[in-house]
This record gives structure tokens, sequence and C-alpha cells, in this order.
């Protein structure tokens, strides 16, 4: 039976198709369309249930997410985003949580984790932290941002301590701009992934987290929440809404595909259902869309279904899942450009939704969990029992 969230995507999802211009064209998600995010139930899918939550399997959120991307590439990668920081906030002080729940479990978390401010402390139970981060999806409608941050040395100067530890720093809207101009690009517009600045704000302790712990399931263990989402890794958990978008955004575009097939003529007067060539292309692709959604999501199953089990996922599994993660989105947006070459002189028109989906789906292969190298790298050596470099591990 699908989860009650998925049903109510069902009923909305032509709505979400119908918005996904308007959200284009404003650079940002309408208030329309994150009120409809809001209805669905999409982000609070892996939030605790004490606080309005679901505490749902990360294959339902996945599945949900890819068929918001389905109808709006836009609206699928901010549910893919947003909607996966409840899960790590979870693991978090619980008066953080009841910060951003406690009056409305409806209240989103945006985010970029790179760490490209200081975060210093000035006394044991402070710090300030300053910098500027790219790349906040659906910021305009989130009332907090998670930020990564290099933990200071407390000199005052945004000196690193060495060698570097990465922070995980939550803080309210208050505390930080939007830059409304510094989301300027090709595809993906309407997920409104604006700049982040920061400066000089005070962050109290409790709304930190090293990216050790959340990583290694420090975090994990010191919450005392005793479902088995809660205790899957970082290196699966962060990737699977991201992916599960550009998945979900390459199945819409299949989709629009064969609608566009069903009554397309050629130049040569071949109608396209007459055409085997064509026909060939749109099954083959077909497939390899399908075997991506369904390689994601039986991976990210199968390190669950352990853990609810009480067994622990090994590294190798684990860089197994990181590995088929990657995989998956680049197996998708291949078998994507295989289709929108045959899709005919229409599909490039501004006013053709399927020209919007080959687009968002190569900026989705842009995010860097989708960067094949290390993840590659580390996993055939992990396969090999050969010695990983520990710089590398933190990918799974």
């Amino acid at each position: 039976m699908a989860h009650e969230v998925h049903k109510r995507i069902e009923e909305a999802r032509a709505e979400f198709a119908s918005l996904a211009e308007e959200n284009e064209r404003l650079g940002k998600l309408s208030d329309r369309t994150a009120e409809l995010l809001r209805q669905t139930g999409v982000i609070r899918m892996l939030q605790p249930t004490d606080f309005g939550g679901y505490a749902a399997q990360p294959r339902d959120f996945a599945e949900a997410v890819m068929a918001i991307a389905a109808a709006d590439p836009a609206a699928g990668w901010v549910a893919g985003v947003v909607g996966v920081h409840p899960w790590e906030l979870a693991q978090m002080d619980r008066k953080l949580q009841e910060e951003i729940w406690g009056e409305d479990p409806d209240t989103w978390v945006a985010s970029p984790y790179m760490p490209n401010g200081v975060a210093d402390p000035i006394d044991d139970d402070n710090f300030t932290l300053s910098g500027r981060w790219p790349f906040s999806s659906g910021s305009d409608h989130c009332k907090w941002d998670f930020l990564g941050a290099l933990k200071g040395d407390g000199s005052g100067t945004s000196m690193p301590v060495l060698p570097p530890e990465v922070m995980h720093v939550v803080i309210p809207r208050k505390d930080y701009q939007l830059i409304d101009d510094s989301w300027d690009v090709v595809g993906l517009c309407g997920t409104g992934s604006k700049d982040v600045v920061v400066d000089k704000a005070v962050v109290p302790k409790y709304r930190t987290v090293t990216q050790d712990d959340i990583s290694n399931g420090v975090a994990a263990q010191r919450s005392g929440r005793p479902e088995a989402l809660y205790k899957l890794s970082f290196g699966v958990m962060f990737p699977l809404g991201i992916t599960a978008a550009t998945i979900g955004i390459c199945e819409g575009a299949l989709a629009h595909h064969y609608e566009i097939q069903q009554s397309r003529v050629s130049a040569t007067g071949v109608l396209s259902k007459d055409d085997p060539y064509i026909l060939r292309a749109a099954a083959e692709a077909a497939s390899e869309i399908e075997a991506a959604r369904v390689q994601l999501i039986e991976g990210i199953s199968r390190i669950h279904d352990t853990i609810a089990a009480g067994g622990e996922p090994t590294l190798q599994e684990r860089s197994n899942q990181r590995r088929n993660q990657v995989r998956c989105a680049w197996r998708a947006v291949s078998a994507l450009d295989e289709i929108f070459a045959r899709s005919g002189g229409g599909a490039i028109r501004k006013s053709s939704p399927m020209q919007r989906h080959w687009r968002d789906a190569h900026v989705g292969l842009q995010h860097m969990i989708h960067t094949d190298g290390a993840v590659y790298h580390a996993n055939s050596l992990h396969n090999m029992g050969l010695e990983t470099p520990q710089g590398m591990i933190v990918v799974v």
C-alpha cells in the first residue's frame, strides 16, 4: 500500500506540472508550489513522529521525491534537498528540534553543507560564524539554514584548527541574508538556490554537530531514537533525495517524450509510431531509467532493513550503495539524452516541458554528490580489500 503522502502527491501532480513554468520564471518556487509541498507532507516524511513527522521508510521518501520531480523538476529537487534535513535534525539536540518544530512542524530548513565559513568558538557554549555559501535550495521558503563550517581556533582571526574539523551549523533566518540575484543558471532555475551570507552571527553550541559525529553514527546513538531510519549513515542518506529527484526528472522527460511521439511526423513524413529506431531508443531509455530507480531504492532499502534487523552495514556495503547511487543518476541522464535527441525540433522550444526536464537533469548531475571519481576510486579499493585513504571514507 502506498504511503499516504504518495496519494496526496498523485492528487496534486497536475497542479505541480502546471506551476513549473512559473517557478522557472520566478527563479524560485512560487508560494503555491511551496504550499502544495506542505500539503503533501513530503518534507515531513523523514521527520520524527514526536514532532509531527512520519519517520517513513527511506524508499517511501525517495519515491515521493521522484513523483514530484517528474511533474516539476524544481519542486522535486527542493523536496529531495529540504526533505532530508529533518533526518539529521532528529539526531541533534532536542532543544534545537523544539525551536524549529515546537510551534510549527511544517517549518523548513535549507542548506548547503559545504564548509565555506568558519565557526570560531568565543566561549565553551557559543561560536561566531561568518561566510558565504552558494546553492541554498528552496531558501525563500525556509526559516532556518544548515551551513557547513570549519571549526575556528578561537583566536578571533577566523583561522581554522588543524587538522580541519568540519561542523554542521543551524542558524535562524534573522541571522543570515539571501542574495536575490545570485541564482542565475541554465537549469533547476525554479529551485531558488541562492547564496547565503552570514556576518558574525552568534551560534549556541547546541545548534551545531560535527560532520564526523553525523557520518560515524555518534549523533544517532546520542539522540536515543530507536528507529532504524536515524541510524543510517549520512553518506547514504544525504544523496538519496538529490539522486531521487534527478531520476524523477528523467522519468518525467520520458513521459513527455512518449506524448510527443504519439502524433509526431518527421521531416521525411514518417510517423514516429512507425519508426523502429525511435521506438527502440525509447524502450531502451525507459529500461535504463527504471533500472536507475530500482537500484537506488533496492540499495537503500537493503541497508535500512539490515539495521532494522539489528545488524550493521559494512563499510563495503555502504560504499557499494554510494557507488550505485552515483551510477543511477548518470545512467538515467544518459538515457534522457538518447530520447531528447530523438524528440524532434519541437522539444527545444521553451514552451516544451521536455527541454526544461533535459536542462534540469543535467544541472542535477552537477551536484557534488554525483561526482563519480572519488566515489568509484574508494569503492574499488574497498572491494579489493585495500586500505582506503581517510579522506575518502567520508563519502560513504
